[in-house]
């Protein structure tokens, strides 16, 4: 596959090929034992089917029960991908949290967004 996607970019960017020094691949199952999130090297979390679409709620997609604690995984919409929009939204409703109570300090980890004074 890989050898597929290089000459694909090939065909559009003539000479990118002659520019790999090297690569690196990994096999679906590699990539979940790397990270459980990653289910068959899934970066979107697995299925995100029309059922589950539906029944989240809509309203504290990106809240949790904990105050102050948020959530930004490719398991919160807009789903997974290499775009940023759930941590970009859950930020944003952190900073909200955050200038509504004072406090203006917020600890990042994977997948997870603390606001520290919420």
């Amino acid at each position: 596959m890989t050898e597929r996607i290089e000459a694909q970019v090939e065909r559009f960017a003539p000479g990118f090929k002659s520019i790999i020094l090297a690569r690196h691949t990994l096999e679906p199952s590699e990539l979940q034992g790397h990270k459980d999130n990653l289910i068959g090297g899934d970066i979107n979390g697995g299925a995100w089917t029309l059922r589950q679409r539906c029944s989240r709620a809509a309203r504290n997609t990106y809240r949790t029960s904990l105050q102050g604690v948020y959530l930004c995984s490719s398991s919160t919409p807009p789903g997974g991908g290499v775009h940023g929009m759930a941590g970009y939204h859950a930020a944003r409703i952190a900073l909200s949290d955050l200038e509504r109570k004072g406090s203006t300090t917020l600890i990042v980890s994977e997948g997870l967004l603390a606001g520290v004074g919420i």
